[in-house]
């Protein structure tokens, strides 16, 4: 099974490009919401270390979002990360038999979740597409936006890292073109 990593900044698009390959993918964002809503033990730590926020069962995402600053992230990303790990871990087996799948994990690099034989794809977009995307969600809050930025390493990074950039500029029929010309590279 060959891994493939999606980087990228918060709201470059990695969800539709991971989507777009037509292979098996892990998003982390999907689950941590799944284990907001279905986890009692995720819960009951979160509640034990905020019991003034995080009072009911399912976890609402705005009380999350209320506790969030830069201590609180650290505190909230030990207790869940775990849990995402484990549904990581689920997908893999259960996907050992496909030829490829993608991993759209945005801490990726950061969680040392990627291994030296992964494809790491960098989701390059304008600063101007991704504020105009992160307003557009309904939920934008600058503040929860920088706090998130402060886990990731540096673009200039993630882009040395990267095997390959795809350059996700609002055109679809560009972007899927990218797309099939890497899974051309990954068949030569």
């Amino acid at each position: 099974m060959i891994r493939i990593g999606i980087l990228g900044d918060i709201g470059s698009g990695k969800s539709y490009i991971a989507n777009s390959f037509g292979y098996p993918v892990f998003n982390a964002d999907y689950q941590v919401k799944k284990i907001y809503k279905k986890n009692i033990n995720c819960f009951r730590k979160l509640n034990r270390k905020f019991p003034n926020n995080i009072k009911s069962f399912p976890i609402i995402k705005s009380e999350i979002k209320k506790i969030l600053n830069k201590k609180n992230i650290i505190i909230l990303s030990k207790i869940v990360h775990p849990y995402v790990r484990h549904e990581l871990i689920k997908f893999l087996k259960k996907n050992n038999s496909k030829k490829y799948v993608i991993l759209d994990i945005p801490l990726m690099i950061e969680n040392k979740l990627n291994r030296k034989s992964d494809i790491l794809i960098y989701v390059k977009t304008s600063r101007s597409i991704i504020l105009k995307r992160l307003k557009k969600r309904g939920n934008y809050n600058k503040k929860i936006i920088n706090i998130l930025k402060t886990k990731q390493i540096n673009t200039k990074k993630k882009i040395k890292l990267a095997n390959f950039i795809i350059y996700n500029n609002l055109n679809k029929k560009n972007v899927l073109n990218q797309i099939k010309q890497i899974k051309k590279k990954f068949n030569d």
